[in-house]
């Protein structure tokens, strides 16, 4: 059975942001479509940042699928690490503050930073409370 492989970035039991792969298995549709199963979401937004675009250390509010649609994204660990998305890639971002926790730019999160000539675009698809609440699909 194919499955896509969602990359996950995510809180670790450090408190500290990390990369995962998850696969997403198509077990719907026919031999000719398959489909994965239906994942909810709680609306988009598309963003726009300019040559030289830098973030500082941050958590995600809200777990959310990052699309690249054109331009580059590096994302950056606070272990040094560093993985650049390009236009066609995804990384679902769940790199929430623990619970309790008082964020701390030292230990929590991970910056992003348009990289290259062109303007870096993206979408972002939140994710459904109600099915992360629930244990469904999310990170």
């Amino acid at each position: 059975m194919p499955v896509f492989t969602q990359v996950v970035l995510y809180t670790a039991a450090d408190g500290r942001a990390a990369f995962r792969d998850e696969a997403i298995e198509f077990t719907e549709g026919t031999p000719a479509s398959m489909l994965t199963p239906l994942l909810a979401s709680g609306g988009y937004q598309l963003r726009h940042s300019p040559v030289g675009f830098r973030s500082t250390f941050h958590c995600t509010g809200t777990p959310q699928w990052v699309f690249i649609l054109s331009g580059q994204m590096e994302i950056g660990l606070q272990d040094g690490s560093t993985r650049v998305f390009k236009p066609g890639e995804h990384f679902y971002s769940a790199d929430t503050l623990p619970a309790g926790a008082t964020f701390d730019a030292a230990v929590h999160g991970h910056w992003s930073r348009q990289v290259g000539d062109a303007p870096l675009q993206t979408l972002f698809v939140r994710g459904d409370e109600s099915v992360r609440a629930s244990g469904g699909a999310g990170g």
